[in-house]
């Protein structure tokens, strides 16, 4: 099941790492 998950401060970093996770696994990414 795909779920939508919204990270602040994508652009590097921990949120980077944690978009690129959760987008690998299916999932919609918006930050």
């Amino acid at each position: 099941m795909s779920k939508t998950i919204i990270i602040t401060g994508t652009s590097s970093g921990i949120g980077f790492a944690l978009a690129e996770y959760f987008g690998k696994k299916g999932n919609k990414v918006y930050g």
